[in-house]
């Protein structure tokens, strides 16, 4: 037994490569013998495609009286013919539809340069028409398969026109970068914080500083204005959140706890409590009435820079440096949905005061999101290509957009059109670097726009009245590759 096993020959070891290389050159050889020769021309489809192709150079000029040519003859024959027994390629049309009763012909695909038959434009009429007839308008398309191609219109949401706006007051009067805005309910003053540690409250009619408070001892990050109570709020880089009474102009109560600076605070719409998020991660459910803190909302891994509230679930959101976004439930303080479709810090988030949905940017994009369930909607169409450190909605759906280079960028809420891009100029004696924004809000109304800016002035901005349609029409172009994500 072991002879002639010693006789065999060795099998010599292959690689894969070699095999799958041997294995494609016998597919190939099996498969296409002639691999070096084109395919015969199909006459038929010759002759469909010079048809198109005359129809396409002539369909515009030739008039509907002008008597069929002999080049056709093959197509008129078929469309005399009894239903049924056409050649050429026939799309189902829609059920109901009398004209494609009479003859099947009417569902055909016209080529060739004769006249577009009377049927056709009755069945076009309803819309949905089965037959294609090609026209000029389709040269841009490859010239093979432009007469079947689908034409299917934009559903992108085509922006509304908005005027744009421009900067008509500047106000000067803190002694460091202005870093907070918060607008009184009653549209007559608005405050401001800045990094010279004070609060200014201003005029909104006239510009004129109307007082100053002083208190912290770090630049003031946040600010907010109670609509039931005479009370207003500040948060600073000093870790105190201050309530102050403006009957009486001076601070009444004192919310401890936060570990490190505060960057951001919310008042809530409807109950006594108050929102503030900072450098510890936390945001911090405070009641206005007793100083107590009700809820340490921990569940980010960096600073939380951004929160707003609303009056149902999830009545607290909020950004973090972290690229995350957290919806709270304020019964349990507890996460109830964390949104991560940013790659980087979500410094400023913007309610919409009618819609159920807000906007978060950051400084690779602006997004969109529904509420209550968090899903997303878009990305605006453009990118800053800044940290956008601030950002407001109004009712007429114009959002705007501040970033740390002094970009202040107007958008379309509804279709996410940029219409406009303005560029904060810097108070004389000022660099150019101080160009940056750090804050801005709307009025109550909407109609005018405040932003603080680092130059340690604050701008007051209007839509340009005398600006029409015509005089600024829109640029848009519905996008083509939309990032759901």
């Amino acid at each position: 037994m072991p002879g002639p096993a010693m006789d065999l020959e060795p099998v010599e070891p292959q690689s894969l490569k070699k095999l799958s290389l041997k294995s494609q050159k016998r597919a190939l050889d099996l498969f296409s013998p002639t691999h070096g020769r084109l395919p015969p021309p199909d006459p038929e489809s010759k002759k469909i495609r010079i048809s198109h192709k005359l129809n396409l150079e002539y369909g515009g000029i030739k008039s509907t009286n002008e008597p069929r040519r002999q080049v056709n003859s093959t197509t008129i024959a078929h469309r005399n013919q009894p239903s049924g027994s056409s050649d050429v390629l026939a799309l189902p049309g829609p059920e109901g539809s009398r004209d494609a009763q009479k003859a099947g012909a009417q569902n055909a695909l016209v080529v060739g340069p004769s006249a577009q038959p009377k049927g056709l434009n009755n069945v076009g009429a309803s819309g949905k028409s089965s037959a294609i007839v090609s026209t000029s308008a389709s040269s841009e398309r490859n010239l093979s398969t432009s007469a079947i191609m689908e034409r299917i219109p934009s559903k992108w949401p085509r922006p509304e026109w908005h005027a744009p706006w421009k900067c008509y007051r500047v106000i000067s009067g803190h002694l460091g970068w202005v870093r907070s805005v918060a607008f009184d309910h009653s549209n007559t003053w608005f405050c401001t914080g800045s990094a010279d540690r004070t609060i200014k409250i201003w005029d909104v009619a006239k510009g004129t500083l109307k007082l100053t408070l002083t208190g912290h001892i770090e630049q003031v990050r946040g600010l907010a204005v109670s609509s039931k109570h005479t009370y207003m709020f500040s948060a600073g880089d000093d870790k105190q959140v201050k309530c102050w009474d403006l009957e009486q102009n001076k601070v009444i109560r004192s919310y401890h706890g936060h570990l490190s600076g505060v960057y951001c605070l919310g008042l809530h719409p409807t109950i006594d409590i108050l929102l503030t998020g900072g450098r510890d991660s936390v945001c911090r459910v405070w009641d206005i009435r007793t100083k107590m803190q009700i809820f340490a909302l921990a569940g980010h891994d960096n600073t939380v820079c951004s929160v707003f509230t609303r009056p149902t679930d999830p009545q607290v959101v909020t950004g973090s440096h972290d690229s995350t976004i957290k919806f709270w439930d304020l019964r349990y303080g507890k996460t109830m949905l964390t949104l991560t479709h940013h790659k980087k810090s979500v410094r400023a988030m913007a309610l919409h005061p009618t819609e159920d949905c807000f906007a978060s940017a950051s400084a690779e994009n602006i997004k969109k999101f529904n509420l209550p369930k968090g899903e997303f909607l878009h990305n605006m169409l453009s990118q800053q290509k800044t940290i956008i450190n601030s950002m407001a909605v109004n009712e007429e759906g114009v959002l705007a957009t501040g970033g740390d280079n002094g970009s202040l960028w107007f958008w379309d809420w509804k279709s996410g059109h940029n219409f406009q891009q303005a560029q904060t100029i810097v108070q004389p004696g000022s660099l150019d670097s101080e160009a940056g924004i750090y804050a801005l809000s709307y009025d109550v109304t909407g109609s005018r726009l405040v932003t603080c800016e680092a130059d340690k002035t604050i701008k007051m901005w209007r839509e340009d009245e005398t600006a029409t349609p015509e005089t600024h029409p829109l640029n848009f172009k519905p996008p083509k590759d939309i990032r759901r994500f």
